[in-house]
């Protein structure tokens, strides 16, 4: 037996009260709330019409976003800049909101997070022969998305200690 769940649709005005809720309980992208607005049964136009609606009252702030997105991923994920700016280009941003977002990175809290990820990984890491283990280090401060001269400069540091 298939229940067949039918999706409440929405007029405008109720739309615009759900997604006001939606954006207030964390910042969205406009594409989120747009295919939000969108699971609800609204026509094309009027979606567009509570897009702009939704970003003039400033519910919808994708420099905002951006922001909010950089401080997370580097603050408590320990990303790099490349793997931010890969997350915040999948969901749509801006090139100019991706550079707004990236200011937010304190260069010094930058460097100190790939020294931790780098001495974190070093101590675990089980490989004996010293160039492939720091291959190894280098591809996995690569995948978190730090940047290879950096990278390099930290390998640097450690070998000298």
């Amino acid at each position: 037996m298939e229940r067949d769940k039918k999706q409440k649709t929405y007029t405008p005005k109720e739309a615009l009260i759900k997604a006001a809720a939606y954006c207030a309980y964390q910042d969205r992208t406009q594409q989120e709330v747009r295919d939000k607005l969108y699971s609800y049964g609204l026509e094309p136009d009027d979606v567009e019409e509570l897009i702009v609606r939704l970003s003039q009252e400033k519910l919808i702030d994708e420099e905002r976003y951006a922001q909010s997105y950089v401080r997370g991923k580097y603050g408590l994920k320990k990303w790099g800049r490349r793997k931010i700016m890969q997350g915040l280009k999948s969901k749509g941003i801006s090139d100019y909101c991706i550079k707004q977002g990236l200011k937010e990175i304190d260069p010094e809290a930058y460097e100190q997070n790939l020294l931790h990820l780098l001495e974190k990984k070093n101590a675990t890491e089980k490989e004996k022969n010293p160039f492939a283990r720091r291959q190894k280090l280098t591809y996995y401060l690569m995948s978190k998305g730090y940047e290879n001269d950096l990278i390099q400069d930290a390998l640097k540091g450690l070998e000298k200690e």
